[in-house]
């Protein structure tokens, strides 16, 4: 593998594939080599976008506006109820404040808040600015949740501290703040972790799930509500979606709670298949599994000739991942390969060594794997490896164009979902309409 480009702290997180799977000498899940221009965001971001979608939360963010611009209405979560979340708050801390520090700042924030809108739950993001002065935001919250009766949270979340996965963490520290205090009797039901309902998810798999006699408790944190989020702790079973941002709460929630967990994926036929029939497993409910194999065989069904219509254009392309989780690249590699097509690179943001080494023996001979990669990385990887479409986020999508590389947005702010069967038909257009798009030979004319 010609490393020429990429700097050398960088190589210690490539791994290109030879015989057999490997992938577990390759680092990861580290902070950020300082001059890579990291595609990863920081801690307060993590925590921002594991919370947000919570829809009667009220969100202050204790910090410079630019912060709370920064993340404000950043996925496309969608909202059966409440719009609250849609709002966001910032104490907009100035030179004044650095030097005097902001806790009054903060109080009035939160004051005002609790008597115009009277919220059950605000939380508190503390910045990079907040960690430096060193406000009290802790004794802020317990002060104004005493005074208003109410729960004010706080996320310490300073943007310095470390990465978007210590984010995650910090949110999952603030969910288990808020649950620890309830103790409901326990149901039949089951908790889903790491799904955000984006564009509308969440109800495809909330609709599976009851077409199988299996009900859901509450959704971490997709169209959840406080009122939701506080019955979490009687579910028999949680089932994690997103590992990334929510296996360390299913880990608290298991030692402190004593509910198991699975992980799981809802994007491909074969994910969404095996997923739906383990969940019934591991509820040790033989209808459900029974309903579940049923279920998912008549739908595989449905779709074999769409599929078949598109393979045809399809085969033999070559495919670049690039997104936050391994659990989604590793689906995106199944879904792919089901496609007939080939994935020569594939990197993540949030990727753990258990889940590089899934992805090298899934994939084929001399595919490059990446962990954390920088744009310059992937535009050499990409050029090398031939690569015919990039699926990734928004900020990796003028990156393709500039290669003359067709794209499909798989990030949180898209608008049509894209998991579960329903999500299988929207994907496989989009990559097709994508890739086949007769511009892209004019494009590479001028390249």
């Amino acid at each position: 593998m010609g490393n020429a480009e990429v700097l050398e702290d960088r190589k210690k997180f490539i791994y290109e594939k030879n015989e057999g799977c490997g992938g577990n000498g390759m680092r990861c899940d580290t902070d950020s080599v300082s001059g890579s221009v990291s595609q990863r965001a920081c801690v307060y971001c993590g925590a921002r976008v594991v919370l947000n979608p919570i829809t009667d939360a009220f969100h202050i963010v204790h910090g410079p506006i630019g912060c709370a611009s920064y993340t404000w209405d950043i996925r496309g979560s969608l909202s059966s109820g409440d719009e609250l979340y849609r709002n966001s708050f910032s104490t907009d801390l100035r030179e004044p404040d650095v030097i005097f520090g902001g806790e009054k700042r903060l109080t009035m924030a939160i004051e005002e808040i609790a008597e115009k809108y009277h919220p059950k739950l605000i939380f508190v993001y503390a910045t990079c600015i907040v960690g430096v002065i060193g406000d009290d935001v802790e004794a802020v919250c317990k002060a104004m949740s005493e005074k208003y009766n109410m729960r004010v949270i706080p996320v310490k979340s300073p943007g310095f501290s470390g990465n978007k996965s210590l984010g995650y963490k910090m949110a999952c520290n603030a969910i288990m703040e808020l649950i620890l205090p309830h103790h409901p009797l326990k149901g039949k039901g089951i908790n889903i972790l790491g799904d955000f309902n984006l564009a509308g998810e969440l109800w495809i798999i909330r609709d599976y799930l009851k077409k199988i006699g299996i009900p859901v408790v509450t959704a971490f944190t997709g169209d959840s509500s406080y009122d939701t989020l506080i019955k979490a702790p009687s579910a028999r079973l949680n089932i994690v979606q997103c590992a990334g941002s929510s296996t360390y709460l299913a880990n608290r929630m298991e030692e402190e709670m004593g509910i198991p967990f699975i992980k799981v994926s809802f994007f491909g036929i074969e994910d969404t298949a095996s997923s739906l029939i383990r969940i019934a497993e591991a509820l040790k409910d033989e209808a459900a599994r029974q309903k579940a194999i049923d279920f998912v065989r008549e739908e595989a069904e449905k779709l074999e000739d769409f599929l078949n219509l598109y393979r045809r254009n399809l085969k033999g392309k070559r495919a670049a991942i690039y997104v936050g989780g391994g659990f989604k690249a590793i689906s995106l590699i199944r879904q792919f390969k089901d496609l007939g097509m080939e994935t020569v690179v594939v990197g993540t943001q949030t990727g753990k060594k258990d889940d590089y080494e899934i992805i090298a023996s899934l994939v084929d001979k001399n595919t490059v794997i990446l962990d954390d990669a920088t744009p310059s990385e992937l535009e050499k990887f990409m050029k090398e490896k031939k690569a015919d479409i990039l699926v990734g986020g928004v900020k990796e999508r003028p990156l393709a164009y500039k290669l003359g590389i067709a794209f499909c947005d798989h990030n949180h702010e898209r608008k049509h979902p894209l998991c579960g069967f329903d999500g299988v038909v929207n994907f496989v257009k989009e990559i097709n309409s994508s890739m086949n798009n007769p511009v892209w030979n004019y494009i590479r004319e001028e390249l």
